[in-house]
């Protein structure tokens, strides 16, 4: 028998959170990827076999939803009067880890995804392939390079590990 929805919200919105954060950088358009996410598991919860990897599915409908709010950015341009004479961080210090969220959202995409999926929602290499297109021994690259870049940016980068 499935779990409770409200359970799995509460057992796995933390780490969907932080794929949605890894692709999009903290924010509202993390939080609206999260919300589209659980709105899309809501849907599709019915029909969903008890068997399922409920972790390994939420991260991925979250990936693709992240992808969506990332494709609605290159369309939608924001119109301003003037240019800030410096870039403006996106970053949001309410969890204490803006400069980190910063570092990520700095990575190349493939980086940045490979992250996201691998080590912040729990995906084998096999299946964040699948997720983004390459082999797996790409995505495992495009990890290492991306946690070399973070760490070389960011030096408070002693949680994560291989």
């Amino acid at each position: 028998m499935m779990q409770p929805f409200d359970l799995a919200v509460r057992t796995h919105g933390a780490t969907v959170l932080r794929v949605c954060r890894a692709v999009l950088g903290p924010g509202p358009d993390a939080d609206d990827a999260w919300q589209e996410t659980f709105l899309a598991a809501l849907r599709a919860w019915p029909e969903l076999e008890a068997v399922t990897n409920l972790e390994a599915w939420l991260v991925r409908v979250a990936g693709r939803k992240a992808v969506d709010v990332l494709r609605a950015r290159g369309r939608n341009p924001v119109p301003v009067e003037e240019l800030p004479d410096r870039p403006v961080a996106a970053a949001s210090e309410a969890d204490g880890h803006g400069a980190l969220w910063t570092a990520v959202a700095a990575l190349p995409e493939r980086q940045r995804l490979a992250i996201a999926y691998h080590y912040l929602g729990g995906l084998r290499h096999t299946e964040t392939a699948e997720l983004i297109g390459g082999t797996p021994e790409a995505v495992r690259r495009a990890a290492a390079d991306g946690l070399k870049a973070l760490r070389g940016s960011y030096s408070g980068m002693t949680e994560w590990t291989d």
